[in-house]
């Protein structure tokens, strides 16, 4: 056995701490693919388009539609690419009206999580909207745990202007039950609503095991709350290309909040193959 002493052992952990970096530095485990990205190319050829992007690199694919394929044909066509789904994007009328033939299609295709991402203007404008969301949601919950599935919520911009003196999103966080409903952060359009979700991390740690990664080249004027959605699009971003979000930053938070997935989205881009495997070679290889 060979010792060294106190002096010596720092000075070699420090010129690995040179040379490497920084001792702590880690990656994304598992980069994963938002399909809403390829949903035009899904449409036309379902399978093959899953294909492509489990040969770029991605090993859990997030979806937004089955595009009328049975859960058996979905299941199937993940386990051929050698891909898993820990989540799916559910409409609000399925969690209100359809949910239990959901979670039964969830549990089929292998679905860890369920999301909830978007509320319609509609319901939102509703006296008490959110209060009753949140029941809405904690019932849906409270179901899909007794499937053995977990619910969540998908913010865009708009659940950060404030209502009533209060930010939709803070009245979820405050009524849902933290273990019946989770949170899906999609850090860019937090980030167009002049938040910091680091601040959210902090606040509400272990709450959003789900996070959205896209790029924006730009922030809206203030306040980015209440900028129009179909204003910001033309400013998504594939992630780390013209980007001016601190991936680094964020992600060095990732176990205080409580992350597991990562999906790559991009909402309108001109090529979606191209732009998720620009994402992924940038993702794949961050050190934070």
């Amino acid at each position: 056995m060979i010792l060294i002493d106190r002096r010596t052992f720092i000075a070699t952990m420090g010129a690995a701490y040179v040379a490497g970096g920084r001792l702590s530095a880690t990656s994304i485990p598992r980069v994963g693919a938002q399909l809403y990205t390829v949903r035009s190319a899904m449409e036309k050829d379902f399978d093959g388009t899953i294909a492509k992007v489990a040969e770029i690199g991605y090993k859990e694919v997030e979806f937004a539609g089955y595009f009328n394929r049975t859960p058996e044909q979905v299941r199937d066509v993940l386990k051929k690419n050698g891909l898993t789904s820990p989540a799916a994007h559910i409409d609000y009328p399925s969690v209100t009206e359809k949910w239990p033939a959901v979670l039964d299609a969830a549990k089929t295709i292998g679905h860890q999580f369920l999301v909830n991402p978007w509320i319609d203007e509609t319901i939102r404008k509703q006296p008490d909207s959110w209060k009753r969301i949140a029941d809405a949601f904690n019932k849906a919950g409270e179901a899909s745990q007794t499937a053995g599935i977990q619910f969540a919520y998908h913010n865009h911009n708009f659940e950060y202007a404030p209502v009533d003196g209060k930010e939709p999103y803070d009245i979820l966080l405050e009524n849902c039950d933290p273990k019946l409903v989770k949170m899906e952060m999609d850090l860019a359009w937090i980030t167009v609503a002049g938040k910091d979700p680091i601040e959210y991390f902090k606040k509400y740690p272990g709450r959003f095991p789900l996070v959205h990664v896209k790029g924006v080249r730009k922030l809206p004027p203030a306040p980015g709350a209440s900028a129009e959605i179909k204003g910001v699009l033309p400013d998504i971003a594939d992630v780390g290309k013209d980007d001016v979000i601190d991936w680094k930053r964020i992600f060095a938070q990732s176990k205080l909040a409580g992350i597991e997935h990562y999906f790559v989205e991009h909402d309108v881009p001109a090529s979606p193959l191209d732009s998720l495997k620009n994402s992924y070679d940038y993702l794949s290889r961050l050190q934070f």
